[in-house]
C-alpha cells in the first residue's frame, strides 16, 4: 500500500494552512488545536500560503481537518527554552520548521520537560542552527539597513530602506528600528515584506520588488566621510571583512563603494600612521572626551543616545554601545554592570542568560520588562577574545568612573522614582563608592537617587552550589518586589 493511501485508510490527516512569513498566531492556534485532537506530528501536515494566499506544494492527498472548538484547546505549558526556539525558528525559511517544531512541542508535552536543553538530540541540534541562522540574520539586518531620505511631511523626517533578509525576520526587528529612529517616520521593504513607522503605529504590509531609491543627500556624504575616517587600515582583513560584511549586502551599502579604494590604500596609510606615531606618540584621553560630550549638553535622551553610540568605547573590545530601554519616568530603573556578548549582538540590555535569568525574576516579583527601564553603568561589552569566544573582563573603577556622566546624564532624563543597582559596579556608578552587596543590599540613597542595592543575576549564575544559588534567586525576587513596593509608594506620595 503506498504512503498516501496508507495515510487515507488511518483517517484525513490535519492539514494546517499558515499565512505568508512566520505567522507566529497562526502556528500558535494550530498546534493547540492539534495537541487539543491528539494529532501526532506524522498526522499533522503543515502548508504555508503564497504572499496571494494560495498554498505552497499542496499534496493530492492533503485535506483539510475541522479545527478544535476553542474550549478543546487550551493554552499549553511550554518551558522558557521551548518557546525561545520556537520564536526564533519559525522566523526560518526552511518549509519543515512547522514539522520540526510541533515534534519538539510533542515530545515536551509527553514527559521530555528538558529536551530543549539536549543539544546532543539530533531534533534540538537542527532546531538550535536554525535559530543560530535567524539570529545572524537578525545582527545583519540591524547593522546594514541603509536609510534614504525621502523629505520631510507634517513635521516628521521620511526615510525609505530597501533589505533582502534570509528569513522572515521582519516582525522580529521591527521594535528594534522602532527604538533606534524615535523621531522619523521610516519604510523598510524587502523581498518578504514590508515594515513602516507612521508616528507612533509599526505596519507591515506585503512583499516588495527593489525600488529606485533616492540619490545619496547630505546625510550620508557625511556617513562616508565618517566611515573613511573611522577605517582602521592597520587592521584590514579583506577576508574577515568579507565574513562579516557578505557582498550580498554591499549594493545597499554606501560605504561599500568605498572599501575597493580604502583597502588598496591601507599600506600606504599605515606606513604614515607608523611615521606620525613615531614622531608624536599619544595617548587618548577618557576624561577629555567625557568633558567634550559633556560640553554638548543633550537636550533629549534621544541627543544622548546619539552621543553615546557616536562615541569609541573606554573599555577594550567593545564593538557598540548598547543603550539604555524602557519607558519614561518609570516607577524602577534597573541598573547593570555591562552588556554582554549576547547583548553586544542584539544590541539591547539583558538579553543574555543572566538578562534571561532577571527577567524570571522580575516575572515573579511582579515586574514587567515593558514597565522598567533597563540600562547598563558602562555602555560597552568589555572582552577579550580567545579564538572564537569573547570572555568578559569586570571592568575597573577607572572605566566605570568615566561612564559616569552618562548614566547619569541617562537617569535624568528618564527619571526614575527608584534606581536599582544590580551589583557592586553599578553601585560603584551611582554613589562613587565601593560597596559590598552582601552589606549592602536593600533601600539606601545611590547617589542624586532613591535606590536599591541588590545581587546582578550573573552572580547567581556563578554560584558552584545548588543551595547557595536558590537562596540567591530567592533574595533577589524579595528585592525586586521590595523595591516595587517602595517605587509604588513614592509614586503614592507624589
Amino acid at each position: 500500500m503506498s504512503a498516501p493511501a496508507a495515510q487515507l485508510a488511518a483517517g484525513a490527516p490535519r492539514l494546517v494552512a499558515l499565512a505568508f512569513g512566520a505567522d507566529h498566531a497562526g502556528f500558535r492556534r494550530a498546534v493547540r488545536e492539534s495537541v487539543a485532537a491528539q494529532d501526532p506530528p506524522e498526522r499533522v501536515v503543515w502548508r504555508m500560503r503564497a504572499p496571494g494566499g494560495a498554498l505552497e506544494a499542496a499534496g493530492l492527498f492533503d485535506t483539510p481537518a475541522a479545527p478544535a472548538a476553542a474550549s478543546q484547546a487550551p493554552a499549553l505549558s511550554l518551558p522558557r527554552a521551548v518557546a525561545g526556539l520556537v520564536d526564533l525558528v519559525l522566523c526560518h525559511r526552511d518549509p519543515a520548521r512547522f514539522d520540526l517544531l510541533y515534534t519538539l512541542i510533542w515530545r515536551v508535552l509527553r514527559g521530555e520537560r528538558q529536551l530543549a536543553d539536549n543539544p546532543a538530540d539530533p531534533l534540538v541540534h537542527r532546531l538550535g542552527l536554525m535559530a543560530k541562522a535567524v539570529r545572524r540574520d537578525i545582527h545583519k539586518m540591524h547593522a546594514f539597513v541603509r536609510f534614504k531620505a525621502l523629505g520631510a511631511a507634517s513635521g516628521r523626517e521620511r526615510f525609505v530602506a530597501w533589505f533582502e533578509p534570509e528569513h522572515f525576520i521582519l516582525e522580529a526587528v521591527a521594535p528594534f528600528f522602532r527604538t533606534r529612529f524615535p523621531a522619523m517616520d521610516w519604510a523598510i521593504l524587502t523581498p518578504v515584506g514590508t515594515v513602516g513607522r507612521n508616528g507612533e503605529h509599526l505596519a507591515f504590509g506585503p512583499p516588495a520588488s527593489r525600488p529606485r531609491l533616492p540619490e545619496g543627500d547630505g546625510f550620508e556624504a557625511g556617513w562616508l566621510t565618517y566611515y573613511a575616517s573611522a577605517f582602521n587600515p592597520a587592521r584590514a582583513n579583506p577576508t574577515m571583512m568579507r565574513t562579516e560584511m557578505p557582498r550580498k549586502y554591499w549594493p545597499n551599502l554606501p560605504e561599500a563603494r568605498l572599501i575597493p579604494v580604502l583597502l588598496e590604500s591601507a599600506p600606504a596609510r599605515v606606513a604614515d600612521m607608523l611615521a606620525r606615531e613615531a614622531r608624536a606618540p599619544r595617548k587618548r584621553d577618557p576624561a577629555r572626551a567625557v568633558a567634550a560630550m559633556a560640553h554638548q549638553a543633550p537636550a533629549s535622551l534621544a541627543a544622548l543616545n546619539t552621543l553615546i553610540s557616536a562615541t569609541p568605547a573606554f573599555v577594550s573590545g567593545g564593538t557598540r554601545a548598547v543603550l539604555g530601554e524602557g519607558p519614561l519616568e518609570p516607577d524602577l530603573a534597573l541598573v547593570g554592570e555591562q552588556p554582554g556578548d549576547q547583548e553586544d549582538v542584539e544590541g539591547r540590555p539583558f538579553v543574555g542568560p543572566a538578562g534571561q535569568l532577571l527577567m524570571t525574576a522580575m516575572a515573579e516579583a511582579g515586574l514587567a520588562r515593558e514597565a522598567v527601564y533597563l540600562t547598563n553603568a558602562v555602555k560597552h561589552f568589555k572582552f577579550v577574545q580567545r579564538g572564537k569566544r569573547r570572555l568578559h573582563q569586570k571592568p575597573t573603577g577607572g572605566e566605570v568612573k568615566h561612564y559616569r556622566w552618562w548614566l547619569e546624564t541617562e537617569l535624568s532624563f528618564v527619571r526614575p522614582r527608584l534606581v536599582v543597582a544590580l551589583g557592586g559596579t553599578a553601585a560603584l556608578a551611582l554613589t562613587g563608592e565601593a560597596l559590598a552587596v552582601s552589606r549592602t543590599r536593600g533601600p539606601r540613597r545611590l547617589g542624586a537617587h532613591d535606590g536599591y542595592v541588590t545581587f546582578h543575576p550573573s552572580y547567581l549564575l556563578r554560584l558552584p552550589d545548588e543551595t547557595a544559588r536558590r537562596e540567591a534567586y530567592a533574595a533577589l525576587v524579595a528585592d525586586l518586589a521590595a523595591a516595587k513596593a517602595l517605587a509604588q509608594a513614592a509614586r503614592a506620595v507624589r
